[in-house]
């Protein structure tokens, strides 16, 4: 199901932002984490992506350490009022400090890294800022007061948080309207649904999950056993050798699903997110990320496929089957 002309809806970004694409692209395998890069595919994806009408193409600061940024700048140069792009602040990680993990939402801190931000992506403004994750170290008052700035100032023009709870929303949304909230979310990663989506919904923030493909575990059984060992998820829990075998028979579960609806096991995790996202009545925009053609037009074909119930009440339970931690 890869249909050359897939058609995709269009939601709202945030309470009074504007119409996108309900699927975005997630760019960072394109540069670092997910094995051997392929800048000339990933190109021709990026290129595919747009052609099929997506909008949203999400990066980081610390995506390939500043590379992934500047990988995407001539692409977006080319194709500025097509599309929408999403970048991030918050770790201290550099080519100078590479292993360097640790958060910092410092108002100082935001205000360099936009800057470093808009001369790598070679734009004026900055469509949809994220703060990549939160440290309590920092009161929201300050950080999402200094977000808040960036927007006054120009340079950004909607703000997004990534992984925080629902009062931390709440709280931040209160200091300046709050458009997007990227956190992960799918079959296997279930846990935002309690408290997160219901306030998003009420504040009408746009839900972005990221990995809603498990980070490749819900394309299917053969995936985890092609990691190669350039690729960080052969360390993460749930690739683990322990975990492994209980996690693919979950998968061979969506599979089956796959196998009688003549798609592939990734459009069935993404149908879910679609209807499970209108069952909570919260806008969505997930971004699978991937480098290769082939797999974005099956993505895309996701979003034009329903699921039945009884397919819903078999995926329903799986979340909490899974063994391993998500990272």
């Amino acid at each position: 199901m890869t249909s050359e002309n897939t058609f995709l809806p269009q939601v709202q970004l945030g309470p009074d932002g504007p119409m996108i694409s309900c699927q975005g692209l997630g760019c960072m395998g394109m540069s670092e984490f997910y094995g051997e890069t392929d800048e000339a595919e990933s190109r021709l994806t990026l290129e595919s992506a747009i052609d099929r009408g997506i909008h949203m193409f999400d990066t980081a600061d610390m995506y390939g350490l500043g590379a992934n940024e500047e990988f995407l700048a001539p692409f977006v140069s080319a194709n500025r009022e097509r599309l929408t792009i999403a970048t991030k602040f918050g770790y201290r990680r550099t080519p100078d400090s590479p292993d360097d993990w640790s958060i910092d939402n410092r108002p100082d801190f935001i205000r360099a890294a936009v800057d470093h931000s808009l001369r790598r992506l070679g734009v004026d403004v900055i469509d949809l800022y994220y703060m990549h994750r939160r440290t309590d170290s920092v009161p929201l008052e300050e950080s999402v007061g200094a977000m808040a700035e960036l927007v006054k100032a120009g340079k950004v023009k909607w703000l997004g948080l990534s992984a925080v709870s629902a009062s931390e929303l709440r709280a931040a949304h209160a200091i300046h309207p709050i458009s997007a909230l990227q956190s992960e979310w799918s079959i296997f990663a279930r846990d935002i649904e309690h408290d997160v989506v219901p306030s998003a919904a009420e504040l009408g923030v746009t839900v972005v999950p990221y990995s809603p493909l498990g980070r490749g575990m819900l394309t299917g059984r053969d995936f985890a056993t092609s990691l190669t060992d350039t690729d960080a998820r052969q360390y993460f829990p749930r690739f683990s050798s322990e975990n492994r075998a209980s996690n693919m028979r979950l998968v061979a579960r969506i599979e089956d699903i796959a196998s009688a609806r003549g798609v592939s096991a990734a459009q069935i995790a993404l149908a879910w997110l679609y209807a499970q996202s209108r069952k909570l009545k919260v806008k969505t925009v997930p971004i699978p990320g991937t480098r290769k053609r082939s797999r974005l037009l099956d993505n895309v074909a996701a979003a034009s496929l329903e699921l039945t119930e009884p397919e819903m009440d078999v995926l329903a339970p799986l979340a909490s089957a899974v063994q391993g931690v998500s990272v």
